[in-house]
């Protein structure tokens, strides 16, 4: 494997300032794979444009599915955990309530948007109000928690990082 030129991560980080938050000067992750995770994600959402338009050229507007009922109920099963995930760590006051509020909330407007999609015209208008009735303020709920927990996270991080400051004198990033 080709060594790559050591300067080719500090090119593209300059790119792109940091986070203004305070928190990003102390607790910089300077891991390969977290450098390089920026470009690679950037240049996988640009690969998928024209993929995503050969897709809605192409395919059928109808496709009969031999496992469609399993597919779903697979689904409902994974967004059931993610619930109950949810669940368990808003009630222990978890530091993973964030993350798992996050995947609840994406997978709730995945399930609203292909029960609209998917719902057959004279059936559809019901998918639609479960929709915005429930599966979209659900979602919205779930990124309130999601933001709120990190930033309560960040609030006890630079409270910690003060004391630890005042107690040693020293500073958070020595």
């Amino acid at each position: 494997m080709a060594s790559e030129p050591p300067d080719v991560l500090s090119k593209i980080d300059s790119l792109v300032e940091p986070a203004p938050e305070g928190e990003n000067a102390v607790f910089v992750d300077e891991a390969r794979i977290v450098r390089w995770t920026g470009p690679l994600f950037g240049l996988f959402s640009l690969v998928m444009l024209p993929w995503t338009i050969y897709v809605g050229l192409s395919l059928p507007s109808r496709q009969l599915s031999p496992n469609y009922d399993t597919a779903w109920a697979g689904f409902d099963v994974i967004l059931l955990a993610a619930l109950a995930c949810t669940a368990y760590f808003a009630l222990r006051r978890s530091r993973y309530l964030s993350s798992a509020a996050t995947a609840t909330a994406a997978l709730l407007v995945v399930d609203a948007w292909f029960d609209v999609m998917t719902t057959p015209g004279n059936q559809r208008w019901e998918s639609i109000l479960l929709a915005v009735a429930v599966e979209l303020p659900l979602a919205a709920v779930c990124m309130w928690l999601s933001h709120h927990t990190e930033q309560l996270a960040e609030q006890r991080l630079m409270l910690l990082g003060r004391s630890r400051a005042h107690a040693g004198g020293k500073t958070p990033a020595s």
